[in-house]
């Protein structure tokens, strides 16, 4: 059967500019005869035919395809592959939360024992000074008391001190010092002898005992 451009696009439903790029392109059998074109086309399915094939075609449109066991199966194991993944991820990341934790505590717990061990050390140490201050106190008690007694029998007063004790005063015209300096440094002693163990201040005197003690911070100039 041979149908023209017009026919063939009403029976087809189809646009001219279609039909005609069809044609061009060589995708439907056409005839010229008398300068008109004519589509060859197989036998027109009848009215009835055509409602059956819409209606098959609508019935293929809407049928869904049927879930099987074995679907269903897949879909929940699929599922719990993921949920087990996540499971683990989450374990991975509590069990490094929790390594982290301990380390924070383990470092935490090591400062304090550095932190108590140094206030040990430092308060022993000041114990130690804190007795050795009451020790050069007692010796210089001892000391006046002897002074005291040799002032009756002679004018020529010599202090009694103990090996490495020595009077500031003695000790600083020993450095080659000028007198603005020593004055500098015998006024820093002044100014810390009552909380410095190291400087002993006795009679309006002050001692420094150099086989103990070091005293380079105040007599540095």
């Amino acid at each position: 059967m041979k149908l023209t451009i017009d026919e063939y696009s009403k029976q087809f439903k189809m646009s001219k500019e279609m039909i005609s790029s069809k044609l061009r392109a060589k995708k439907l059998n056409y005839i010229i005869d008398d300068s008109v074109t004519y589509i060859l086309v197989d036998d027109i399915p009848t009215e009835v035919e055509e409602k059956k094939v819409e209606t098959l075609q609508v019935k293929k449109a809407i049928a869904k395809p049927k879930t099987t066991v074995a679907t269903v199966i897949a879909l929940y194991q699929r599922e719990n592959t993921q949920l087990k993944e996540k499971i683990m991820q989450l374990e991975s990341k509590i069990d490094k939360l929790i390594d982290d934790k301990e380390q924070m505590l383990r470092d935490e717990r090591d400062k304090i024992e550095q932190l108590y061990s140094k206030k040990d050390e430092q308060l022993k140490n000041i114990l130690e000074l804190v007795n050795t201050k009451m020790m050069l106190e007692h010796q210089g008690q001892t000391i006046h008391e002897v002074e005291t007694l040799e002032e009756a029998d002679t004018l020529d007063i010599t202090p009694v001190t103990e090996p490495g004790i020595v009077e500031l005063k003695d000790h600083l015209k020993t450095l080659n010092l000028k007198s603005y300096q020593r004055k500098v440094i015998k006024r820093r002693f002044l100014s810390v002898y009552d909380n410095d163990v190291r400087v002993v201040h006795k009679d309006g005197k002050l001692y420094l005992d150099f086989s103990k003690y070091d005293y380079s911070d105040l007599l540095s100039y």
